[in-house]
């Protein structure tokens, strides 16, 4: 070989790389990520705009939809259903309903159906998030025409169903990524729900908890300035109140309280796991029906009418159902219905396929029966330190984190509903009682279930990404070969057949040390190069590169980005120094290693057979070792 020109094992030289530093290939893309964070974000807030006026239309076209069928008068006045005079005929109202529900979904989208989340969640996990733009109509009209008919839902299912479609339709208009039209159909989804209920802190951990799958900056900042702005609109729209407020202030909580709490919240986490299996349970009922999909809905609203006309509490939206259960005013008697009745009601009309949601029904349903459960506890220990409107909320709250699993939006909704600060603990005891209950007792929950019966795995962990974490002088195999310029094709084969090397890519370099680029074996060894040429003239110049102490997250956006299968990492304390090669293949290896720390179970410390060695005066050490009792 001419000159020593191979160098072995770390190449201790200093070099001048080319512009190509792993500095000015990171730097474009933060700057293009801030800018289209920025484009992103821009939307979110439009979209919220457009959502809360939706929502505000939506509440409208409920309103005048029961008027007009339970009191026959054409006004968008707020109104119960509650308080109609049509008798037994009452009974049809719902079917009607129901009926156009069918048609509507027969012949423009069967996509109408159902909660709302869930197909969101489906959309997002398997189809890129996209919806079809149709849905974007269809799914409020045919929810209004469904709650005004005396369907037992509330109007924030729809309205986040249509955020969420209206967020996918303006994504596949424009050229963005998936994710970003995911995060905008999350955007949209959550900005409705702060409209309606003026909760934007709990509407942020919703998309978080159940759509987003994921915590970043990226998703973030655009949801959390649509939820805003959701919020902003609801002042505007639908008034300066609470959406649920509560006559009196709760006090801080007891000591003695605390396993009160934790006892309903395990009640109501048992409650959870059997008001999911009953309403799938009658959905399942409904496929084994003898009639087309289409009249589900109309059966379904059959039972609504019935139900209805012996409780008509269990009718229509009733957000004032919620106001007066945590009032705690209300007899034993409604609180039965609407416990017992109205989830009865809700099961039969979710399973029929009719266009509804699960916000609502179950604060009603999770609000009545911890009444019920509170008024117990108050008669046989009436110094448990609780009321009857804290254990209203925490009802309604621990239903819905047990169904959902989405814990922290359960507690921060109940706060911001209500505008109760000192529930903090009773809720967070609560709701988490009920979560872990839930958990071991449900693989999935009421608004994951349907699409896990169809093969779609959702993600409920939440951990920052393993290579963020893992830096690439943990993973760098130092012992590379660097090969000179100078020498020819031919001089390096030689060289190999003596020196047999299990790395099939080796870093190029000048005399003098300069960087030139990577040679693979693969290359040395092809026919099409004629053996008496330099390397340098068959090697891929102005290679990327990255420093010794970035992430390797940082290094596979770089080897995506220019389709590369090693990366040559320089050192971070001797300038233009390079150390080593990265490799796909050590990506996979420390993400293995990391991914089996869930699973490897190991001792850090151990007493047995070890000793501690304590440094005495004199700088001598004496080792103190454990001694079995004799």
């Amino acid at each position: 070989m001419k000159h020593s020109n191979i160098f072995m094992h770390g190449i201790p030289i200093s070099i001048s790389l080319n512009p190509t530093l792993e500095e000015e290939n990171i730097r474009p893309v933060i700057t293009k990520n801030k800018k289209r964070l920025f484009i992103i974000s821009s939307l979110a807030f439009t979209i919220a705009i457009i959502v809360s006026l939706i929502a505000k239309l939506l509440v409208l076209l409920i309103n005048l939809i029961t008027n007009f069928f339970f009191h026959g008068t054409f006004s968008v006045a707020s109104l119960s259903p509650v308080h109609h005079s049509l008798g037994w005929f009452v009974i049809f109202i719902p079917v009607i309903g129901g009926f156009i529900v069918g048609l509507m979904a027969f012949y423009g989208s069967k996509a109408i159906r159902g909660h709302g989340i869930p197909e969101a969640m489906e959309q997002i996990l398997m189809n890129q998030s996209k919806i079809n733009p149709s849905i974007t109509f269809l799914k409020p009209i045919s929810a209004a025409i469904s709650i005004g008919t005396g369907g037992p839902f509330g109007a924030e299912g729809p309205i986040i169903a249509t955020g969420g479609e209206m967020g996918s339709t303006i994504g596949q208009l424009l050229r963005i990524s998936p994710n970003e039209r995911k995060i905008l159909l999350a955007a949209g989804a959550t900005a409705g729900m702060a409209a309606i209920f003026g909760s934007p802190i709990a509407a942020i951990f919703l998309a978080i908890e159940l759509l987003l799958f994921e915590f970043s900056p990226r998703s973030f900042i655009p949801v959390a300035l649509a939820c805003a702005t959701g919020a902003g609109a609801h002042l505007v729209l639908f008034g300066l109140q609470p959406v649920f407020p509560m006559t009196g202030i709760i006090l801080p909580s007891t000591i003695s309280a605390l396993a009160t709490y934790g006892i309903m919240g395990f009640v109501f986490g048992l409650l959870s796991a059997v008001v999911t299996k009953v309403v799938y349970f009658i959905e399942d009922s409904f496929e084994k029906i003898p009639v087309h999909w289409m009249w589900w809905p109309a059966i379904g609203g059959l039972f609504v009418g019935i139900i209805g006309y012996y409780a008509p509490r269990t009718f229509g939206v009733g957000y004032e159902n919620i106001t007066d259960i945590l009032s705690g005013n209300l007899s034993i008697q409604i609180l039965l219905s609407l416990a017992f009745l109205k989830f009865i009601s809700w099961a039969i009309a979710l399973g029929s396929g009719t266009s509804g949601g699960t916000l609502a029904p179950l604060l009603t349903i999770g609000g009545a029966a911890g009444a019920l459960l509170g008024s117990m506890i108050i008669y046989f220990f009436p110094n448990s330190g609780i009321t009857l409107p804290l254990s209203a909320l925490l009802g309604m709250s621990a239903m819905f984190a047990g169904a959902s699993r989405a814990l922290l939006t359960s507690i921060l909704f109940a706060v911001e509903a209500t505008g109760q600060s000192n529930v903090l603990l009773p809720l967070l005891t609560a709701c988490t009682t009920s979560y872990i209950v839930s958990f071991f007792l449900m693989d999935t929950t009421i608004m994951t279930e349907k699409i896990a019966r169809r093969g779609i795995k959702t993600p409920h962990e939440y951990e920052p990404d393993i290579l963020e974490k893992i830096t690439i002088e943990q993973v760098i195999d130092a012992n590379n070969i660097a090969l000179s310029t100078e020498n020819t094709i031919s001089e390096i084969r030689d060289w190999l057949k003596n020196n047999v090397q299990t790395s099939k890519y080796f870093i190029v370099v000048t005399n003098e040390g300069k960087f030139i680029g990577i040679i693979s074996q693969v290359d040395l060894y092809s026919n099409m190069h004629d053996q008496n040429k330099r390397i340098d003239t068959i090697i891929k110049k102005g290679y990327a590169t990255i420093a010794i102490n970035k992430s390797l997250r940082n290094a596979i956006e770089i080897m995506a980005n220019e389709d590369l299968d090693v990366l040559p990492v320089i050192s971070d304390l001797i300038k233009d120094e390079v150390v080593g090669l990265l490799s796909y293949k050590d990506v996979l290896s420390a993400y293995s290693s990391k991914f089996n720390e869930h699973e490897r179970a190991d001792a850090s410390i151990s007493l047995k057979n070890h000793g501690l060695k304590i440094l005495l005066h004199g700088q001598k050490l004496l080792t103190m070792r454990s001694r079995k009792k004799s």
